[in-house]
């Protein structure tokens, strides 16, 4: 418990209390709710297992399957609405955010859920679907959707979620939302070649004494953005 409270105060700078952590903050209860709940599914007790995450869940907002194996030093900041399945496995060190989903998509029996290494950050709203393993020190950011695995260190942003950087220092962070934006970068890098081609075109006009028609080259080019959805 002493543990807990030590792990609450590394990561969530708000907190200023023992009291104020010991009473105020749902993740924690989850957590320790879930450890008896997890106990009860070990030794074959299911139905209390499920009814005692089922009282977790309406205590703190969060649900958690009693099946699911957690590591040392986990924190749900916020943690309303978060979901972890039943056969997800979450590491040690994992920084979860208020709305994450770790969810199946499978009606099968065996490993349904996502397996999430040590060191990894997920940001408010993000739902990891499937059998998938996230690599240590991975960063999900807020509100994407993954479906695939995700390399050690990489960062992975949108729907469907796409790697943006493939290494980065394995270190809690609390900037899931600073994330990069490869659909507004690849927008730059048009705009930019948009702009080549007009200086180009008006030089060529210069020197030939032809007017082309830019207004209607602007028009297609727009058309051609638009049909890639950039």
């Amino acid at each position: 418990m002493i543990k807990d409270i030590r792990n609450v105060f590394s990561k969530d700078p708000a907190a200023r209390s023992v009291a104020e952590v010991l009473f105020c903050y749902p993740g924690l209860h989850a957590l320790w709710f879930h450890r008896v709940a997890n106990w009860l599914w070990r030794h074959k007790l299911h139905f209390w297992a499920r009814w005692l995450s089922h009282c977790g869940r309406f205590c703190t907002g969060i649900e958690i399957h009693p099946g699911a194996k957690i590591g040392q030093r986990f924190f749900i900041d916020h943690g309303m609405g978060v979901v972890i399945g039943e056969t997800s496995e979450i590491g040690d060190d994992v920084l979860m955010y208020q709305g994450v989903v770790l969810g199946g998509t499978s009606l099968s029996k065996g490993k349904r859920h996502p397996t999430i290494g040590s060191n990894v950050v997920i940001g408010t709203g993000a739902v990891v679907l499937g059998g998938i393993t996230v690599g240590e020190g991975a960063k999900i950011g807020a509100g994407s959707v993954v479906t695939k695995d995700v390399p050690a260190g990489a960062t992975v942003v949108g729907i469907p979620g796409r790697v943006v950087e493939e290494s980065r220092q394995m270190v809690i962070d609390l900037e899931h939302g600073k994330l990069p934006d490869p659909v507004a970068d690849a927008l730059k890098v048009v705009l930019a070649e948009q702009q080549k081609l007009m200086d180009r075109l008006a030089q060529l006009e210069k020197n030939s004494g032809l007017k082309v028609p830019q207004d209607e080259l602007r028009g297609q080019i727009r058309e051609i953005m638009k049909e890639f959805n950039l």
